[in-house]
Protein backbone atom coordinates (compact mmCIF):
# COMPACT_ATOMS: atom_id res chain seq x y z
CA UNK A 1 0.00 0.00 0.00
CA UNK A 2 1.24 3.45 -0.86
CA UNK A 3 2.41 5.42 2.15
CA UNK A 4 0.84 8.83 2.67
CA UNK A 5 2.23 11.99 4.14
CA UNK A 6 -0.07 13.59 6.66
CA UNK A 7 -0.71 17.33 6.39
CA UNK A 8 -2.72 18.68 9.29
CA UNK A 9 -4.41 22.04 9.30
CA UNK A 10 -3.58 24.31 12.20
CA UNK A 11 -6.29 26.05 14.20
CA UNK A 12 -5.36 29.28 12.41
CA UNK A 13 -5.82 27.69 8.99
CA UNK A 14 -9.15 26.16 9.94
CA UNK A 15 -10.35 29.50 11.30
CA UNK A 16 -9.41 31.25 8.08
CA UNK A 17 -11.24 28.62 6.06
CA UNK A 18 -14.38 28.91 8.17
CA UNK A 19 -14.20 32.70 7.82
CA UNK A 20 -14.17 32.39 4.04
CA UNK A 21 -17.07 29.95 4.05
CA UNK A 22 -19.19 31.95 6.50
CA UNK A 23 -18.88 35.49 5.14
CA UNK A 24 -16.18 35.52 2.47
CA UNK A 25 -16.26 34.28 -1.10
CA UNK A 26 -17.10 30.78 0.05
CA UNK A 27 -20.45 32.03 1.33
CA UNK A 28 -21.49 33.80 -1.84
CA UNK A 29 -23.57 32.73 -4.80
CA UNK A 30 -22.11 32.48 -8.30
CA UNK A 31 -23.88 35.67 -9.33
CA UNK A 32 -22.33 37.47 -6.37
CA UNK A 33 -18.85 36.23 -7.24
CA UNK A 34 -18.58 34.19 -4.08
CA UNK A 35 -16.43 31.20 -3.53
CA UNK A 36 -13.75 30.00 -1.21
CA UNK A 37 -11.02 31.51 -3.32
CA UNK A 38 -8.09 32.33 -1.16
CA UNK A 39 -7.37 29.38 1.06
CA UNK A 40 -4.19 28.33 -0.72
CA UNK A 41 -2.51 25.37 0.89
CA UNK A 42 -5.39 25.06 3.36
CA UNK A 43 -7.92 23.20 1.33
CA UNK A 44 -7.02 19.55 1.59
CA UNK A 45 -10.63 18.37 1.79
CA UNK A 46 -13.80 19.06 3.77
CA UNK A 47 -13.29 21.00 6.99
CA UNK A 48 -14.54 18.22 9.21
CA UNK A 49 -12.15 15.65 7.73
CA UNK A 50 -9.12 17.64 6.70
CA UNK A 51 -7.22 17.73 9.94
CA UNK A 52 -6.70 13.99 10.20
CA UNK A 53 -6.66 12.89 6.56
CA UNK A 54 -3.46 11.66 4.99
CA UNK A 55 -2.51 13.00 1.57
CA UNK A 56 -0.18 11.47 -0.96
CA UNK A 57 3.06 13.44 -1.13
CA UNK A 58 3.46 16.14 -3.75
CA UNK A 59 6.22 14.13 -5.37
CA UNK A 60 3.85 11.73 -7.13
CA UNK A 61 4.81 11.05 -10.72
CA UNK A 62 2.94 12.45 -13.66
CA UNK A 63 2.23 8.91 -14.82
CA UNK A 64 -0.03 8.30 -11.84
CA UNK A 65 -2.46 10.86 -13.25
CA UNK A 66 -2.69 9.37 -16.73
CA UNK A 67 -5.41 6.94 -17.77
CA UNK A 68 -6.62 5.07 -20.82
CA UNK A 69 -8.48 7.50 -23.04
CA UNK A 70 -11.84 6.17 -24.23
CA UNK A 71 -12.78 9.34 -26.12
CA UNK A 72 -12.76 7.78 -29.58
CA UNK A 73 -15.27 5.06 -28.70
CA UNK A 74 -17.25 6.88 -26.02
CA UNK A 75 -18.48 10.19 -27.44
CA UNK A 76 -19.15 11.84 -24.10
CA UNK A 77 -17.58 14.15 -21.53
CA UNK A 78 -18.55 14.68 -17.87
CA UNK A 79 -18.15 18.32 -16.77
CA UNK A 80 -18.52 19.54 -13.15
CA UNK A 81 -18.95 23.29 -12.68
CA UNK A 82 -20.30 25.97 -10.35
CA UNK A 83 -23.95 26.98 -10.38
CA UNK A 84 -24.95 29.80 -12.76
CA UNK A 85 -21.60 29.52 -14.53
CA UNK A 86 -22.96 28.48 -17.93
CA UNK A 87 -25.27 30.18 -20.41
CA UNK A 88 -28.92 29.12 -20.29
CA UNK A 89 -31.61 29.67 -22.93
CA UNK A 90 -34.76 31.69 -22.28
CA UNK A 91 -36.64 28.48 -21.58
CA UNK A 92 -34.24 28.03 -18.62
CA UNK A 93 -33.74 24.42 -19.63
CA UNK A 94 -31.30 24.15 -22.52
CA UNK A 95 -27.69 25.37 -22.55
CA UNK A 96 -27.03 26.84 -26.01
CA UNK A 97 -23.24 26.63 -26.15
CA UNK A 98 -23.14 23.08 -24.81
CA UNK A 99 -25.87 22.05 -27.21
CA UNK A 100 -23.99 23.59 -30.15
CA UNK A 101 -20.83 21.73 -29.10
CA UNK A 102 -22.67 18.41 -29.16
CA UNK A 103 -24.26 19.17 -32.52
CA UNK A 104 -20.86 19.99 -34.01
CA UNK A 105 -18.78 17.19 -32.52
CA UNK A 106 -21.23 14.45 -31.64
CA UNK A 107 -19.83 14.51 -28.10
CA UNK A 108 -22.57 14.50 -25.49
CA UNK A 109 -21.87 16.65 -22.42
CA UNK A 110 -23.07 15.49 -19.03
CA UNK A 111 -23.05 18.85 -17.30
CA UNK A 112 -23.39 18.92 -13.51
CA UNK A 113 -23.59 21.99 -11.24
CA UNK A 114 -22.15 20.24 -8.21
CA UNK A 115 -19.52 22.74 -7.06
CA UNK A 116 -20.72 25.06 -4.32
CA UNK A 117 -17.34 25.87 -2.82
CA UNK A 118 -13.83 24.59 -3.39
CA UNK A 119 -13.33 22.98 0.00
CA UNK A 120 -16.55 20.99 -0.12
CA UNK A 121 -15.96 19.85 -3.71
CA UNK A 122 -12.39 18.76 -3.01
CA UNK A 123 -13.72 16.74 -0.10
CA UNK A 124 -15.94 14.87 -2.56
CA UNK A 125 -13.26 13.93 -5.08
CA UNK A 126 -10.17 13.60 -2.85
CA UNK A 127 -10.74 9.97 -1.80
CA UNK A 128 -10.88 8.78 -5.41
CA UNK A 129 -7.94 10.91 -6.46
CA UNK A 130 -5.84 9.68 -3.55
CA UNK A 131 -6.71 6.07 -4.36
CA UNK A 132 -5.87 6.49 -8.04
CA UNK A 133 -9.51 6.01 -9.07
CA UNK A 134 -11.71 7.74 -11.64
CA UNK A 135 -13.79 10.51 -10.05
CA UNK A 136 -16.48 10.14 -12.70
CA UNK A 137 -15.57 13.57 -14.03
CA UNK A 138 -13.57 14.43 -17.14
CA UNK A 139 -13.45 18.18 -16.57
CA UNK A 140 -13.66 20.26 -13.40
CA UNK A 141 -13.60 24.01 -12.69
CA UNK A 142 -11.82 25.09 -9.50
CA UNK A 143 -10.23 28.26 -8.15
CA UNK A 144 -6.52 28.87 -8.66
CA UNK A 145 -5.32 27.84 -5.19
CA UNK A 146 -7.08 24.47 -5.46
CA UNK A 147 -5.97 23.99 -9.06
CA UNK A 148 -2.40 24.54 -7.87
CA UNK A 149 -2.73 21.91 -5.13
CA UNK A 150 -4.32 19.31 -7.42
CA UNK A 151 -1.54 19.79 -9.96
CA UNK A 152 1.16 19.66 -7.28
CA UNK A 153 -0.23 16.41 -5.90
CA UNK A 154 -0.10 14.82 -9.35
CA UNK A 155 -3.87 14.53 -9.60
CA UNK A 156 -4.36 16.41 -12.89
CA UNK A 157 -3.57 15.11 -16.36
CA UNK A 158 -1.13 17.04 -18.52
CA UNK A 159 -2.97 18.59 -21.45
CA UNK A 160 -2.13 17.92 -25.09
CA UNK A 161 -1.83 21.37 -26.64
CA UNK A 162 -2.25 19.82 -30.08
CA UNK A 163 -5.92 19.40 -29.11
CA UNK A 164 -6.10 22.99 -27.83
CA UNK A 165 -5.15 25.29 -30.73
CA UNK A 166 -7.70 28.01 -29.89
CA UNK A 167 -7.01 27.87 -26.16
CA UNK A 168 -3.25 28.07 -26.57
CA UNK A 169 -3.50 30.92 -29.08
CA UNK A 170 -6.26 32.95 -27.43
CA UNK A 171 -5.66 32.79 -23.67
CA UNK A 172 -5.11 36.36 -22.52
CA UNK A 173 -1.59 37.35 -21.52
CA UNK A 174 -2.58 38.11 -17.92
CA UNK A 175 -3.69 34.47 -17.46
CA UNK A 176 -1.04 32.73 -19.54
CA UNK A 177 1.72 31.97 -17.01
CA UNK A 178 0.53 31.52 -13.41
CA UNK A 179 3.35 30.49 -11.08
CA UNK A 180 1.51 27.27 -10.21
CA UNK A 181 1.09 26.18 -13.87
CA UNK A 182 3.62 27.93 -16.12
CA UNK A 183 2.63 27.78 -19.77
CA UNK A 184 -0.74 26.29 -18.85
CA UNK A 185 0.48 22.69 -19.05
CA UNK A 186 -2.39 21.36 -16.92
CA UNK A 187 -5.10 24.02 -16.88
CA UNK A 188 -6.87 26.83 -18.71
CA UNK A 189 -8.85 29.64 -17.06
CA UNK A 190 -12.63 29.72 -17.20
CA UNK A 191 -12.98 33.23 -15.74
CA UNK A 192 -11.01 35.92 -13.94
CA UNK A 193 -12.01 37.50 -10.61
CA UNK A 194 -10.59 40.99 -9.95
CA UNK A 195 -10.46 42.80 -6.62
CA UNK A 196 -10.61 46.56 -7.29
CA UNK A 197 -11.69 49.75 -5.52
CA UNK A 198 -15.37 50.68 -5.38
CA UNK A 199 -16.90 53.86 -4.01
CA UNK A 200 -20.24 55.59 -3.62
CA UNK A 201 -19.78 58.99 -5.25
CA UNK A 202 -22.70 60.44 -3.31
CA UNK A 203 -21.03 59.40 -0.05
CA UNK A 204 -17.66 60.82 -1.16
CA UNK A 205 -19.18 64.13 -2.20
CA UNK A 206 -18.43 63.42 -5.83
CA UNK A 207 -14.74 62.72 -5.23
CA UNK A 208 -13.05 59.82 -6.98
CA UNK A 209 -11.30 57.20 -4.85
CA UNK A 210 -8.70 55.31 -6.84
CA UNK A 211 -5.92 54.13 -4.52
CA UNK A 212 -5.34 52.09 -1.40
CA UNK A 213 -3.44 55.08 -0.03
CA UNK A 214 -6.67 57.09 -0.13
CA UNK A 215 -8.54 54.32 1.62
CA UNK A 216 -5.93 54.17 4.37
CA UNK A 217 -5.05 57.85 4.79
CA UNK A 218 -7.77 60.20 3.53
CA UNK A 219 -9.29 61.83 6.64
CA UNK A 220 -12.51 62.54 4.74
CA UNK A 221 -13.06 58.79 4.49
CA UNK A 222 -12.29 58.03 8.14
CA UNK A 223 -14.59 55.39 9.56
CA UNK A 224 -16.24 54.76 6.19
CA UNK A 225 -13.73 52.39 4.61
CA UNK A 226 -13.78 48.60 4.42
CA UNK A 227 -11.35 45.96 3.23
CA UNK A 228 -12.05 42.33 2.44
CA UNK A 229 -11.72 39.50 4.95
CA UNK A 230 -9.91 37.44 2.28
CA UNK A 231 -6.21 37.73 3.06
CA UNK A 232 -4.92 37.53 -0.51
CA UNK A 233 -7.14 40.33 -1.75
CA UNK A 234 -6.56 42.77 1.11
CA UNK A 235 -2.86 42.16 1.62
CA UNK A 236 -2.25 41.83 -2.11
CA UNK A 237 -3.81 45.22 -2.83
CA UNK A 238 -1.81 46.79 0.01
CA UNK A 239 1.44 45.26 -1.24
CA UNK A 240 0.82 46.75 -4.66
CA UNK A 241 0.16 50.16 -3.13
CA UNK A 242 3.52 49.89 -1.38
CA UNK A 243 5.30 49.14 -4.63
CA UNK A 244 5.71 45.42 -3.91
CA UNK A 245 4.91 42.55 -6.27
CA UNK A 246 2.31 40.15 -4.76
CA UNK A 247 3.82 37.44 -6.93
CA UNK A 248 7.31 37.76 -5.42
CA UNK A 249 7.02 39.31 -1.96
CA UNK A 250 9.08 38.35 1.10
CA UNK A 251 8.10 37.82 4.74
CA UNK A 252 9.29 41.36 5.45
CA UNK A 253 7.08 42.72 2.66
CA UNK A 254 4.07 40.88 4.07
CA UNK A 255 4.76 42.22 7.55
CA UNK A 256 5.06 45.73 6.11
CA UNK A 257 1.63 45.44 4.51
CA UNK A 258 0.09 44.15 7.74
CA UNK A 259 1.70 47.02 9.64
CA UNK A 260 0.30 49.57 7.21
CA UNK A 261 -3.19 48.15 7.59
CA UNK A 262 -2.81 47.99 11.38
CA UNK A 263 -2.09 51.71 11.54
CA UNK A 264 -5.34 52.38 9.69
CA UNK A 265 -7.20 50.12 12.10
CA UNK A 266 -5.66 51.84 15.13
CA UNK A 267 -6.67 55.30 13.95
CA UNK A 268 -10.16 53.98 13.07
CA UNK A 269 -9.78 54.77 9.37
CA UNK A 270 -11.02 51.28 8.52
CA UNK A 271 -14.60 50.64 9.59
CA UNK A 272 -14.33 46.88 9.26
CA UNK A 273 -13.13 43.89 7.24
CA UNK A 274 -15.97 42.25 5.36
CA UNK A 275 -17.10 39.43 3.17
CA UNK A 276 -19.81 40.13 0.63
CA UNK A 277 -21.81 42.06 3.21
CA UNK A 278 -20.02 45.28 2.20
CA UNK A 279 -22.41 45.59 -0.75
CA UNK A 280 -25.41 46.79 1.24
CA UNK A 281 -23.37 49.34 3.22
CA UNK A 282 -21.70 50.64 0.06
CA UNK A 283 -25.01 51.07 -1.71
CA UNK A 284 -26.49 52.93 1.28
CA UNK A 285 -23.38 55.09 1.69
CA UNK A 286 -22.49 53.86 5.18
CA UNK A 287 -19.27 52.71 3.54
CA UNK A 288 -17.97 55.40 1.21
CA UNK A 289 -15.18 53.38 -0.40
CA UNK A 290 -13.74 49.88 -0.20
CA UNK A 291 -11.84 47.04 -1.80
CA UNK A 292 -14.49 45.08 -3.69
CA UNK A 293 -15.01 42.13 -6.02
CA UNK A 294 -15.71 43.17 -9.60
CA UNK A 295 -18.71 40.88 -10.06
CA UNK A 296 -20.48 42.61 -7.18
CA UNK A 297 -19.85 46.01 -8.72
CA UNK A 298 -21.57 45.10 -11.98
CA UNK A 299 -24.67 44.11 -10.03
CA UNK A 300 -24.58 47.14 -7.71
CA UNK A 301 -24.27 49.57 -10.61
CA UNK A 302 -27.41 48.12 -12.18
CA UNK A 303 -29.36 49.23 -9.10
CA UNK A 304 -27.46 52.32 -7.95
CA UNK A 305 -25.99 54.91 -10.36
CA UNK A 306 -23.82 56.33 -7.56
CA UNK A 307 -21.61 53.24 -7.44
CA UNK A 308 -18.31 53.66 -9.27
CA UNK A 309 -15.10 51.68 -9.43
CA UNK A 310 -11.46 52.46 -10.03
CA UNK A 311 -8.37 50.53 -11.02
CA UNK A 312 -5.44 51.78 -8.90
CA UNK A 313 -2.40 52.97 -10.80
CA UNK A 314 -0.40 50.56 -8.63
CA UNK A 315 -2.40 47.60 -9.95
CA UNK A 316 -5.03 45.19 -8.67
CA UNK A 317 -5.32 41.53 -7.65
CA UNK A 318 -6.90 38.93 -9.92
CA UNK A 319 -7.64 35.31 -9.09
CA UNK A 320 -9.19 32.81 -11.49
CA UNK A 321 -11.35 29.72 -11.84
CA UNK A 322 -9.70 27.05 -13.98
CA UNK A 323 -10.49 23.96 -16.05
CA UNK A 324 -8.56 20.75 -15.29
CA UNK A 325 -8.80 17.11 -16.38
CA UNK A 326 -8.63 14.97 -13.20
CA UNK A 327 -6.41 11.91 -12.90
CA UNK A 328 -7.92 8.73 -14.34
CA UNK A 329 -10.60 10.62 -16.32
CA UNK A 330 -11.89 8.37 -19.14
CA UNK A 331 -12.42 11.05 -21.79
CA UNK A 332 -9.38 13.33 -21.77
CA UNK A 333 -9.40 14.16 -25.50
CA UNK A 334 -13.11 14.97 -25.41
CA UNK A 335 -12.49 17.24 -22.42
CA UNK A 336 -9.68 18.99 -24.30
CA UNK A 337 -12.01 19.54 -27.27
CA UNK A 338 -14.56 21.13 -24.93
CA UNK A 339 -11.92 23.42 -23.37
CA UNK A 340 -10.77 24.48 -26.81
CA UNK A 341 -14.34 25.12 -27.94
CA UNK A 342 -14.81 27.72 -25.20
CA UNK A 343 -11.72 29.55 -26.45
CA UNK A 344 -13.29 30.23 -29.83
CA UNK A 345 -14.19 33.96 -29.66
CA UNK A 346 -17.87 33.62 -30.72
CA UNK A 347 -18.45 30.96 -28.07
CA UNK A 348 -16.47 32.82 -25.40
CA UNK A 349 -18.51 35.96 -26.10
CA UNK A 350 -21.79 34.10 -25.70
CA UNK A 351 -20.63 32.72 -22.36
CA UNK A 352 -19.31 36.09 -21.12
CA UNK A 353 -22.60 37.79 -22.04
CA UNK A 354 -24.42 35.45 -19.71
CA UNK A 355 -22.12 35.08 -16.69
CA UNK A 356 -20.59 38.61 -16.62
CA UNK A 357 -17.15 37.66 -15.30
CA UNK A 358 -13.78 38.59 -16.74
CA UNK A 359 -13.36 36.72 -20.00
CA UNK A 360 -9.85 35.20 -20.33
CA UNK A 361 -10.14 34.87 -24.12
CA UNK A 362 -8.54 37.36 -26.50
CA UNK A 363 -10.44 38.48 -29.59
CA UNK A 364 -14.00 38.47 -28.21
CA UNK A 365 -14.74 42.19 -28.15
CA UNK A 366 -16.38 42.44 -31.56
CA UNK A 367 -18.32 39.25 -30.98
CA UNK A 368 -19.58 40.46 -27.60
CA UNK A 369 -20.50 43.88 -29.03
CA UNK A 370 -22.90 42.17 -31.42
CA UNK A 371 -24.63 40.67 -28.39
CA UNK A 372 -24.46 43.67 -26.03
CA UNK A 373 -22.39 46.78 -26.71
CA UNK A 374 -22.39 47.84 -23.05
CA UNK A 375 -20.82 44.55 -22.00
CA UNK A 376 -18.18 44.79 -24.70
CA UNK A 377 -17.12 48.18 -23.35
CA UNK A 378 -17.20 47.11 -19.68
CA UNK A 379 -13.61 46.57 -18.56
CA UNK A 380 -14.77 44.46 -15.63
CA UNK A 381 -15.77 41.87 -18.24
CA UNK A 382 -13.23 42.61 -20.98
CA UNK A 383 -10.21 44.41 -19.49
CA UNK A 384 -8.53 46.70 -22.00
CA UNK A 385 -4.77 46.48 -22.48
CA UNK A 386 -4.09 49.16 -19.89
CA UNK A 387 -6.20 47.43 -17.25
CA UNK A 388 -4.91 43.94 -18.04
CA UNK A 389 -1.34 45.19 -17.68
CA UNK A 390 -2.12 46.19 -14.09
CA UNK A 391 -3.42 42.77 -13.09
CA UNK A 392 -1.34 40.84 -10.57
CA UNK A 393 -1.76 37.48 -8.86
CA UNK A 394 -0.93 36.57 -5.27
CA UNK A 395 1.87 34.01 -5.30
CA UNK A 396 1.48 30.41 -4.19
CA UNK A 397 2.21 29.80 -0.51
CA UNK A 398 3.79 26.93 1.34
CA UNK A 399 1.89 25.42 4.26
CA UNK A 400 4.32 27.10 6.66
CA UNK A 401 3.78 30.49 5.03
CA UNK A 402 0.02 29.98 4.97
CA UNK A 403 -0.06 29.31 8.70
CA UNK A 404 2.12 32.30 9.59
CA UNK A 405 0.38 34.74 7.26
CA UNK A 406 -3.15 33.74 8.21
CA UNK A 407 -2.29 34.05 11.89
CA UNK A 408 -1.05 37.60 11.40
CA UNK A 409 -4.02 38.50 9.23
CA UNK A 410 -6.50 37.04 11.71
CA UNK A 411 -4.99 39.18 14.46
CA UNK A 412 -5.28 42.25 12.24
CA UNK A 413 -8.96 41.81 11.44
CA UNK A 414 -9.91 40.53 14.90
CA UNK A 415 -11.02 37.12 13.67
Amino acid sequence: MERHETERLTSVQLAAMRRSLSNGRGALTRRSLLRASGMGALALGGISTLGACGIPPAGRTEGSAASDDHSAKEKEVHFSNWTEYMDVAEDEKSRPTLQAFTERTGIKVKYTEDINDNVEFFGKIKPQLAAGQNTGRDLICVTDWLAARIIRLGWAQKLDHANLPHAFANVSAQFRTPDWDPGRAYSFPWTGIPAVIAYNKKATGGRKVDSVTQLLDDPKLKGRVSFLSEMRDTVGMTLLDQGKDPGKFSDADFDGAIGRLQKAVDKKQIRRFTGNDYTADLSKGDIAACVAWAGDIIQLQADNPDIEYAIPAAGYITSSDNLLVPAQARHKTNAEKLIDYYYEPPVAAQLAAYINYVCPVDGVREELAEIDESMASNTLILPDKEMAAKSRSFRSLSTKEETAYEEKFAKLIGA
